[in-house]
């Protein structure tokens, strides 16, 4: 059975259809919009890291920088100044890090994969979680570093354990204790 409408009550129908849509445009019109969230405040809690790939950073200086899951690979950092810095999550992989200096700096879960060091300074450097694989270390000082649970290959490790010595002046593990070194 089909039920046939009158055509003033269609015609009523399609008025309040009609008017229902324009008050609900007028009413979202009239709505304040809110801002999309930038500022300052923004800016500074989630900017994203700085990222100094493929870059020329002979000799630059970063002492004492706060330098968090920064990114540094391909990256020529001989000779550069870490001493002190905040590392932490960095990734430094395939860069060359000749003469580079890494005293006591926080390379916690950085990656380091690939990096050619040449008498570089880890003195009390943290590497605690890092991955070291497939570097090389030529006549580098790890006194003091700490190595507890990075990610080293044997080869490495046994390198390593030849000149481990020390004990890191924050964690308080001893150099050849993080890198698992026998007697």
């Amino acid at each position: 059975m089909l039920l046939i409408q009158p055509k003033s009550q269609i015609s009523n129908l399609k008025s309040l259809l009609a008017i229902g849509l324009l008050l609900l445009f007028l009413v979202g019109w009239a709505m304040p919009v809110q801002a999309a969230v930038s500022g300052s405040k923004f800016s500074s809690q989630y900017a994203p890291p700085p990222s100094y790939s493929n870059a020329e950073l002979a000799d630059h200086d970063f002492s004492g920088q706060v330098l968090r899951v920064a990114e540094f690979s391909n990256a020529n950092l001989n000779r550069a100044n870490f001493t002190n810095a905040d590392l932490t999550g960095a990734v430094m992989s395939a860069s060359t890090m000749t003469e580079t200096n890494l005293q006591g700096a926080n390379l916690t879960q950085a990656m380091l994969d690939q990096v050619q060091m040449v008498r570089t300074d880890l003195r009390n450097a943290i590497l605690t979680n890092a991955i070291l694989l497939r570097s090389t270390f030529e006549a580098v000082d790890i006194t003091g570093a700490d190595f507890s649970e990075a990610i080293l290959d044997g080869a490495q490790i046994r390198q390593l354990c030849r000149v481990a010595s020390g004990v890191n002046a924050q964690t308080g593990v001893s150099t050849r204790e993080s890198l698992g070194c026998r007697s």
